[in-house]
């Protein structure tokens, strides 16, 4: 597995895979009948950078995206989003993304890394998190509609990456 930076000529194999994300509802706050452009434009173009994970055979099993969080006197912080291909999931994929924005993350000179919205059901991505550092450090009540569990909370997730 090699963890690489996006190509356009990704899209056509990673779109299936962030796009059955979308569409459950479970983990993301995007419409689950966002439209393909859309999901390039928020998962593409707006990040800084996108990466892409590449198994021994070429296909794609995931991607993550490296943001800042905030403008301007916030930009300090980074926010990412990770996606792991359902038939690649266990295997340790995400947190390898995870390791690698964090490298990226302190090249970029990012002091902190923010994930806004994780949601309370999203155990695995909790425990992971929390694993690697990341702290809550916010609840809000009630913050994500889920399909299968209606609304739910979400946490606010924070890690220092540079202490001086």
């Amino acid at each position: 597995m090699i963890i690489r930076p996006y190509q356009e000529s990704d899209w056509i194999e990673l779109w299936p895979i962030i796009e059955r994300v979308f569409r459950e509802g479970e983990t993301y706050a995007f419409s689950p009948d966002i439209t393909e452009q859309e999901a390039h434009k928020a998962w593409i173009e707006l990040p800084m950078k996108t990466w892409v994970v590449v198994g021994v055979d070429n296909q794609l099993l995931g991607t993550y995206y490296i943001k800042a969080n905030q403008l301007e006197l916030g930009s300090h912080v980074c926010n990412c989003g990770y996606i792991v291909s359902e038939s690649a999931r266990g295997k340790g994929l995400a947190t390898s993304m995870c390791e690698h924005s964090q490298t990226l993350a302190k090249e970029l000179e990012f002091r902190a890394m923010q994930y806004n919205l994780v949601v309370s059901t999203n155990k695995g991505a909790i425990r992971l998190w929390e694993k690697l550092g990341f702290l809550i450090v916010g609840n809000l009540p009630k913050a994500f509609k889920s399909k299968k569990a209606g609304y739910v909370d979400a946490f606010i997730m924070y890690k220092v990456l540079v202490t001086r």
